[in-house]
């Protein structure tokens, strides 16, 4: 292994657990990150990557949609119910529906297969970057929700917010820039730092999001849909709010 190249510049390298039961992939996927630096552990199935990220927690997972005895969704499922880890997911699939499955469940991103090595690469590193603590970054807070970016915490009327990390970063980007509307190839450029990509992403994580900051989900009156632009975050919520 190469001397390890610590992601983002914060302490010892990350370790990332590439979870995929096709052992071509699984080793162009491990190599391809070990050179890059990071410590990887492999798992070929459900059942073991979920024994394996028990054993040594990851600081992020790429994660194979289909695998054998347990997909990818229940494995997402069932790491996010111990903590917050990143995960991107893989998957051979062509459609939509399995791609905002995968966000639905709390991926952060995700690869279609065929890939290339060097783009995943690089999504590692993108979803890795986000996820350090920001410690010259203030603390912001308006309409009962916190952020703490030194601590990666938010908070709704004192209460601690479960979010991703697209999540945190799409909540603080709002609470930052209240008042203004932003197109979704806005939102995709500043808080997944991509210039191109498919926008459901977007639309899936706002959805997420305000079922955790609204009152009311289905009427939200913090995250507001603004037709014919995007979405705009009103720090003062008026009751007339339009419905998404």
């Amino acid at each position: 292994m190469t001397a390890a190249r610590v992601p983002g510049g914060y302490g010892e390298a990350a370790r990332v657990l590439v979870v995929d039961d096709d052992p071509t992939v699984a080793e162009v996927v491990s190599g391809y990150l070990d050179r890059a630096g990071y410590l990887v552990d492999r798992a070929a199935d459900g059942p073991s990557a979920l024994a394996r990220a028990a054993a040594h927690r990851p600081d992020l997972v790429v994660l194979d949609l289909m695998l054998p005895g347990m997909d990818g969704l229940e494995v997402c499922r069932r790491m996010r119910g111990h903590g917050p880890v990143p995960v991107i997911m893989l998957t051979a699939r062509g459609d939509e529906d399995d791609r905002i499955l995968g966000l639905e469940v709390g991926a952060d991103d995700y690869v279609t297969k065929p890939f290339s090595p060097r783009e995943l690469v690089l999504r590692v590193e993108s979803v890795l970057r986000r996820s350090r603590p920001a410690p010259t970054a203030r603390p912001l807070a308006t309409a009962g929700l916190a952020i703490d970016p030194a601590a990666r915490r938010a908070t709704k009327l004192g209460e601690e917010l479960a979010l991703t990390v697209r999540e945190f970063d799409l909540l603080a980007f709002f609470l930052r820039h209240p008042g203004r509307a932003y197109s979704r190839e806005d939102l995709m450029r500043e808080v997944w730092g991509w210039d191109f990509g498919d926008l459901s992403t977007v639309t899936v994580h706002v959805r997420r999001l305000r079922g955790k900051v609204e009152d009311d989900p289905a009427s939200p009156r913090l995250i507001q849909t603004v037709w014919g632009v995007g979405y705009r975050f009103d720090a003062t919520p008026r009751e007339e709010a339009v419905r998404p």
